[in-house]
């Protein structure tokens, strides 16, 4: 029933519409905010369509929809089981007459099957990291009439501006050494792996009370039984906190600003949000060595944990590809490279401007405008 684009891609001409979850916390929300504000940058035209409101749940048409001329192309940033449904809730004739892209991510080195479905409303995908690109490739058409292009989210174009709150603001020890998990619970407990970085945490400081481990946890109220098993890890530490309240933006960068250490035992990232901004806050990052993150950390600029790949398992099924695999991180591994930052100022000093650096080279908006020019504009 969702309409389909043209059977060949129009002329691109105008500009860059830009539909996706731009009113909801979602990863893809995000990503669409970031492509609206490196194409402003760019000096771009672009007009946006908020889908947040038209997919399941969403209270419908609350959002008013820019729309954009005749011959604009349109991103859709919505992965292919939600966006037949975005299309149907649209008007129908908006991607009629278009170069249509997908704006795709997928946190697996395996794409589901039944992905493919949504390769008949796009004439062109668009990925944030070659780790999602290498997941999706074997899907596409033999023939190439499907382009895939690398687009990182160009976080550097909008780099995150905290507020004025500092650690007295947020209620966090002065003089500790903090170390921040920040996640949402909504994007699959068990790859963002909490757990993990808690057991890290206690390894490399026990009860320590000069080094605080800070849980940030977004969504933790749909995820009641996650929240459960943090706070059953956590059991009654003193120097672990979980902070569970939706911040504005620049209070969430803030509160990343404050820590001295921010750290992800994800076990997959299709990108790592969170990673880069983080960095280009200038703080170090301990992360696991795998992954979509890989595209813009490396030895030089990032604290890489070991890991073993292991077969990917989901209690949610969400994450659950057959023959799908993912990073086991090393707890051992996390504990040493927590220990040396937090007992080293200099060495997290020097980590931060490097991975402020590397940030700033890879996550600009320079791969966008060549995705834009192969698009004909």
């Amino acid at each position: 029933m969702a309409p389909k684009p043209d059977r060949h891609p129009p002329k691109a001409s105008h500009g860059i519409a830009v539909a996706g979850e731009l009113s909801r916390p979602t990863g893809l929300g995000e990503g669409a905010r970031l492509m609206r504000a490196a194409l402003d940058q760019l000096g771009i035209a672009n007009w946006g369509q908020d889908v947040g409101d038209r997919l399941p749940g969403g209270q419908d048409g609350r959002h008013k929809l820019e729309m954009p001329p005749p011959g604009a192309p349109i991103v859709l940033h919505e992965n292919p089981p939600s966006l037949p449904w975005a299309l149907l809730r649209l008007p129908r004739d908006l991607i009629r007459g278009r170069h249509v892209v997908g704006y795709w991510a997928w946190e697996l080195p395996v794409a589901p099957p039944s992905w493919r479905a949504g390769l008949r409303f796009v004439h062109t995908v668009w990925v944030p990291s070659h780790f999602t690109a290498d997941a999706l490739r074997p899907m596409l058409p033999a023939d190439g009439r499907i382009a895939l292009h690398v687009v990182p989210h160009p976080v550097a174009a909008a780099p995150p501006v905290p507020s004025a709150m500092d650690r007295t603001g947020f209620g966090l020890p002065v003089d500790a050494v903090i170390v921040l998990v920040s996640a949402s619970l909504a994007s699959s407990f068990t790859r963002k792996n909490p757990l993990a970085a808690i057991a890290a945490f206690r390894a490399a400081f026990g009860d320590r009370s000069d080094r605080l481990l800070l849980l940030k946890l977004n969504h933790a109220d749909h995820f009641p039984d996650d929240l459960a098993a943090v706070q059953a890890a956590v059991a009654g530490a003193a120097n672990i906190r979980i902070e569970t309240r939706m911040l504005p933006h620049a209070d969430r960068h803030a509160m990343t600003a404050c820590a001295d250490i921010l750290l992800s035992l994800h076990r997959s990232e299709g990108c790592g949000l969170v990673l880069a901004e983080a960095m280009l806050l200038g703080v170090p990052v301990v992360a696991t060595g795998w992954s979509g993150n890989m595209d813009f950390m490396d030895a030089t600029s990032a604290a890489l944990v070991d890991f073993a790949l292991v077969l990917a398992r989901d209690p949610r099924g969400v994450m659950q590809v057959p023959g799908a695999q993912w990073a086991e991180p090393d707890i051992a591994s996390a504990a040493a490279q927590l220990r040396r930052l937090a007992d080293d100022v200099d060495a997290r000093r020097t980590l931060g401007a490097r991975g402020a650096a590397m940030a700033r080279a890879r996550l600009g908006s320079a791969p966008l405008a060549a995705a834009i020019q192969a698009l004909g504009l």
